[in-house]
């Protein structure tokens, strides 16, 4: 099957916050040789490239003038099962809720408090996705990715991705490799998590005791339903910045000044602060101008009400990030990638 690459093509239907801009040129690809036929058809023109999965975690500043190469693949397979330990393949362009939905039915645990993350298989490793206590590296198993300078497929293990938080190998690379599949090892008896945020409440509310990882996911997704934005209403991202990372003498004093600042220790002794509460604490939550704003409901989310560019969005992100700086000292980083 031939590549098929359209010209002077709009990406507001491929990216979550609805942004109209077009790329100069566009391929979908469903297979491992059509990813190869595309990389192939961008050297011979000398083009650069430009990657997009779902694009649930992308803002589009401007037209993009590249080969924009979409990967559509889809395919879910079992590689191995004992019984209760099962290795489960996707392709890239599996979307990654569907999925997720997909393991829990197959009496999987494990992937539960990922529930209605936006976005595609392919996408998470190199966010390394996470929610509720749970990071997408806590049931890695391993991908297969294509490395545009050689053309080889290589094999990556968990510690070969370099994971972090909201960050990967890939993140940090982002012009080298191609994720083509990504492999989970889930089991069918595992501990919940259960212990992050109001995830327990809402069980509780359910009457789920005990509960089992499809009452956890149900839970999820009434939660990020009643405080998130469906993108296909309002356009959005979800969460548009990193919860910041600070030494504790800091979250410290800090706390001398707001006794209600929310915050997680972590283990190598830093503090992880909610930048959803810096930015509310500050005045932003609900801030609208134009069609650029922050969610009634949610201010770590910044959300597009029609006709916003991308660089309105941006220009927005900084203001805030200058604002939390100046009240608090703290830095903001954007967690999508600004294109």
């Amino acid at each position: 099957m031939t590549i098929q690459v359209r010209e002077g093509v709009s990406l507001k239907a491929y990216n979550s916050f609805g942004v109209d801009v077009a790329a100069r040129w566009f391929v979908e690809t469903r297979d491992d040789e059509q990813v190869r036929q595309s990389l192939a058809y961008a050297a011979e023109r000398d083009l650069p490239i430009t990657l997009l999965g779902g694009g649930s975690n992308l803002l589009l500043t401007a037209d993009v003038e590249s080969l924009v190469l979409r990967l559509a693949a889809r395919g879910i397979r079992v590689l191995s099962d004992d019984g209760d330990r099962a290795v489960i393949e996707a392709e890239a362009g599996e979307p990654w809720h569907p999925f997720v939905q997909w393991t829990l039915q197959q009496g999987l645990v494990g992937l539960e408090n990922l529930s209605l993350i936006p976005g595609t298989v392919g996408a998470a490793p190199v966010q390394n996705i996470g929610a509720y206590g749970v990071e997408l590296k806590d049931c890695f198993d391993g991908l297969t990715a294509l490395d545009r300078r050689s053309g080889a497929l290589r094999e990556f293990t968990r510690d070969d991705c370099a994971f972090a938080y909201r960050d990967s190998l890939f993140k940090q690379e982002l012009d080298r490799w191609v994720i083509l599949r990504v492999r989970f090892a889930l089991r069918r008896s595992a501990p919940l998590h259960l212990d992050y945020g109001p995830v327990r409440q809402r069980l509780q509310e359910q009457g789920s005791e005990p509960p089992t990882a499809q009452d956890v996911s149900r839970a999820i997704c009434a939660i990020r339903s009643e405080k998130l934005p469906d993108p296909a209403v309002l356009g959005n991202a979800g969460s548009f910045f990193k919860n910041p990372l600070v030494p504790a003498e800091q979250a410290a004093a800090l706390r001398v000044e707001h006794a209600d600042l929310v915050a997680y220790p972590q283990a190598d002794g830093q503090v992880k602060l909610a930048a959803g509460w810096l930015i509310e604490r500050a005045g932003w939550k609900g801030f609208r101008e134009g069609d650029a704003g922050v969610h009634r409901l949610q201010a770590l989310v910044l959300v597009n009400y029609g006709q916003a560019s991308g660089q309105q969005l941006l220009a927005l992100a900084q203001r805030i990030q200058a604002d939390i700086a100046q009240r608090f000292g703290v830095s903001l980083e954007i967690e999508p990638n600004v294109l």
